[in-house]
């Protein structure tokens, strides 16, 4: 079959992606400054480093002459609309960005974004200590305890004290927490 019957479909290649993270509507994009700065790096590396070396193979390869099936130029194609859709995600997010420094956090005491908290889950057979970072949505990471904002167990912590027991509804059910302590 000739090439002119057959159709790409960008559509198809965006349904291979998995789902970004998205941001609850009118909410801010906070981020730390560390999460601000990996960001800004990678958008860096992949406008200034990455998409132009793609571009250089993706000339090279179309240069071979039958496009329909060349493999370098196929997957040429299909990295590109990756990248360029993790580029226009980056650029959006950035744009909106509002970076808060943990350090410049005045009222020590509370929970607030950018919090290191240590917590005991009272429930349960056996008391367990854990930690957690309150991050923004796009440098949560729970297995390096790094949690989102808009997390129901972050939401929970909000504005807490040491000491303080915290209950919240987990999708695991009703959860106790003990307050530890708070670093910034």
């Amino acid at each position: 079959m000739s090439k002119a019957f057959t159709r790409e479909s960008v559509e198809d290649d965006e349904e291979d992606l998995a789902p970004l993270p998205a941001l609850p509507p009118g909410l801010p994009n906070y981020m730390t400054p560390a999460g601000h700065r990996a960001m800004r790096e990678e958008f860096e590396r992949l406008v200034k480093i990455d998409r132009p070396a793609l571009v250089q193979v993706i000339s090279w390869a179309a240069s071979n002459g039958d496009r329909s099936e060349n493999g370098d130029y196929i997957y040429g194609k299909k990295r590109l609309r990756e990248m360029d859709r993790r580029i226009r995600y980056l650029t959006k997010r950035l744009e909106n960005a509002v970076v808060v420094d943990p350090r410049e956090q005045e009222n020590l005491e509370q929970v607030f974004f950018g919090a290191t908290v240590t917590i005991t889950e009272l429930d349960g057979a056996g008391l367990q200590s854990l930690t957690y970072q309150i991050v923004g949505i796009d440098e949560a990471e729970v297995s390096a305890g790094r949690i989102s904002w808009v997390s129901p167990l972050a939401r929970a912590l909000m504005k807490a004290r040491e000491g303080e027991v915290v209950r919240f509804q987990s999708p695991a059910g009703l959860r106790e927490l003990e307050i530890e302590a708070i670093v910034y």
